[in-house]
């Protein structure tokens, strides 16, 4: 069953249903007294409450406490007092603790303890005045691209409810395209925002490594937000980039020009990555998509390079040793009742971590190590690399992953994973739409720490994009 669409709004005009304005809209509009954050999450909640029992994207849904939020940030704004974001509504990925509820990571294994504070990236948004609805739902330990859990409903893609909205930022990725209001926020430890943004057709930020503080901190992971703009995304980056002392591995705070996105695509040399040289081969309707896009920019003056590509096999395999063992360690200290809750799927992918000998394992976090050198040197030369985010559109709800083989668990990944490991900035936006009406994502990777940069490009493409389309409603 696909979703009905409306006609295409001009990006200038606010819509009329409030649900689908942006965070910049909102905020204009509460300090003209136009509308309020109430009347704004009233509608979210009314677009949820009508689109939820399709996609199954929320966990902790909370409207009464959204909407005596709504109304302490109305009072703020009629006292002259108010936050960055104040008003604007929200989701929060639910391995990203927020106080009082529980983080089960997905998974019916772990017992509901409720929170003891706010994560970072949930604290910093709160203390800006967001309107926290929900929590978004994600797979068994967030170790797959797919909305698929033991603990969750299965989660589903707006523009087509058969299909998958990726993972493991399934639910955000789902209610960032559906207009579960404008901000969301998700994580990424090899292409979870990214792959989800893709095959939701929305914006989503890997930012470089520590660039937003994250509790508990772990190579690679990164927190980031997924929204229908970019300029919303870049609100949120003013927001959740300052820093918190949780989390040992961030950067030094930097006051980014985060709102400043203007680029002379002239002076820019773009390298291009069509192929990623491992996992799926890349199906002809995102590859045309994609070179699409190249053209565009070349003819708005950019320099274009290919860049060959650069994770190999090793790579990947090493990574997927050490990933499962880390999750055994996790899976196998449980009692056997509680491993019987696993997602069989990730069970059976983990177990395959038990018999690896210490110097697999070693070898196999090291390959992070040779797959991040090997990123830098094939990408320093560029101001940027443009890429698919994904080698296939988005594939079938109900499987754990494209091939649906714990035994090939990442054959996916490989045009994202590198990025995380390089402490790179990567984004996915919007390139088109297959014929079937499915989204095709395309990556904008640039230097080490140039967030800002990314947001920049993925702002020029998103203005010159040929291929725009209504966002689903049902």
């Amino acid at each position: 069953m696909s979703a009905q669409t409306s006609s295409y709004r001009d990006s200038r005009e606010p819509a009329s249903d409030l649900a689908d304005w942006t965070a910049s809209e909102m905020l204009e509009a509460y300090g003209r007294k136009d509308v309020s954050p109430v009347e704004v999450t009233q509608a979210v909640i009314r677009r949820i409450e009508a689109c939820e029992p399709k996609l199954q994207a929320l966990y902790a849904f909370d409207p009464e406490a959204a909407l005596r939020d709504a109304k302490e940030s109305e009072a703020r704004w009629s006292r002259g007092d108010a936050l960055p974001l104040d008003g604007v509504p929200a989701t929060i990925k639910e391995n990203i603790a927020t106080k009082g509820t529980p983080v089960p990571l997905g998974t019916a294994a772990r017992p509901l303890t409720p929170a003891a504070e706010d994560a970072p990236p949930a604290a910093r948004l709160r203390e800006d005045g967001v309107v926290i609805l929900a929590k978004t739902t994600m797979p068994d330990y967030g170790m797959l691209s797919s909305g698929l859990s033991s603990f969750h409903p299965l989660a589903r893609n707006p523009w087509d409810v058969t299909k998958n909205p990726g993972g493991s930022s399934a639910g955000a990725g789902a209610a960032a395209a559906a207009g579960y209001g404008p901000l969301h926020i998700g994580t990424d430890i090899g292409g979870s925002i990214r792959l989800p943004a893709g095959w939701c057709g929305v914006f989503g930020l890997k930012p470089s490594f520590g660039r937003i503080p994250i509790d508990p901190a772990y190579y690679g992971r990164v927190a980031g937000p997924m929204t229908r703009t970019v300029k919303d995304a870049a609100l949120m980056m003013r927001s959740l980039s300052r820093p918190d002392a949780r989390d040992a591995m961030s950067l030094p705070y930097q006051d980014l020009p985060w709102l400043d996105l203007d680029i002379d695509i002239r002076s820019l040399k773009i390298g291009v990555m069509m192929e990623a040289g491992i996992g799926i081969p890349l199906d002809p309707e995102v590859r045309a998509c994609v070179e699409q896009a190249v053209r565009l920019f070349a003819e708005a003056g950019a320099e274009i390079e290919e860049v060959p590509p650069f994770v190999t096999r090793e790579m990947l395999d090493g990574l997927d040793d050490f990933w499962r063992q880390r999750a055994w360690m996790d899976i196998g200290s449980l009692g056997e009742e509680e491993q019987s809750r696993v997602l069989p799927y990730i069970r059976q992918w983990a177990e395959g971590g038990k018999s690896l000998t210490g110097a697999e394992v070693y070898h196999g976090m090291n390959q992070m190590l040779v797959m991040r050198n090997a990123a830098v040197a094939a990408t320093h030369r560029f101001d940027f690399v443009l890429s698919p985010v994904a080698p296939i559109a988005a594939y079938p709800a109900e499987l754990a992953s494209p091939i649906h083989n714990p035994e090939e668990p990442f054959e996916h990944i490989g045009y994202t994973v590198a990025f995380n490991m390089s402490d790179q900035p990567s984004a996915s936006v919007n390139a088109g739409f297959t014929a079937a009406g499915l989204p095709i994502g395309l990556q904008v990777t640039g230097r080490r720490f140039d967030d800002v940069g990314v947001l920049r490009l993925s702002r020029a493409w998103e203005t010159m994009c040929p291929a725009k389309r209504p966002w689903p409603k049902f």
